[in-house]
């Protein structure tokens, strides 16, 4: 096991955290390391449920959220639930593992079972609980973008 030193620089210049790992070659500790560091606890948010009790929700079982008006549904593998946060904080708050098919809703990838990409330029997606919904052509080329850059998610 080697020895692993760990300081902290100041840097104004950006908002992001920059972990740079220097070693003499990439073995097994590195990996884990990496893995360790790269790995992001489950986001948490909390609802209401249709009793209007305050739960709590993991991001790994939402499939997806969207909004209607004032009010923000959340739909998960659990149940639907009413969220207090307008869709763009939930948004900043979700891993990148959720993807923004509309003005009104955001996806959860892990979730999705099939996209189905028309003649017409319209795409359907399929979660694997059965739900369906469609995204906005005005997202259709961000979404392209973000599919074709990670592995296994376009078909």
């Amino acid at each position: 096991m080697k020895k692993i030193n760990v300081r902290f620089e100041r840097d104004q210049s950006t908002d992001d955290i920059d972990v740079v790992i220097r070693a003499s070659e990439k073995d097994d500790q590195i990996l884990s390391l990496i893995e360790k560091l790269s790995t992001r606890e489950s986001v948490k948010l909390t609802v209401l449920d249709r009793n209007n009790c305050s739960c709590v929700i993991g991001e790994d079982d939402i499939v997806f959220v969207s909004a209607d008006g004032k009010n923000v549904r959340v739909t998960a593998t659990s149940g639907i639930y009413c969220a207090k946060q307008s869709l763009q904080s939930i948004e900043e708050l979700l891993s990148r593992k959720f993807l923004r098919v509309s003005r009104f809703e955001l996806i959860n990838l892990s979730m999705v079972q099939k996209y189905d990409f028309t003649i017409v330029g319209t795409l359907r997606i399929e979660f694997s609980n059965g739900m369906e919904t469609w995204a906005s052509r005005r997202y259709i080329p961000l979404i392209r973008q973000r599919l074709s850059g990670e592995e296994g998610y376009l078909c």
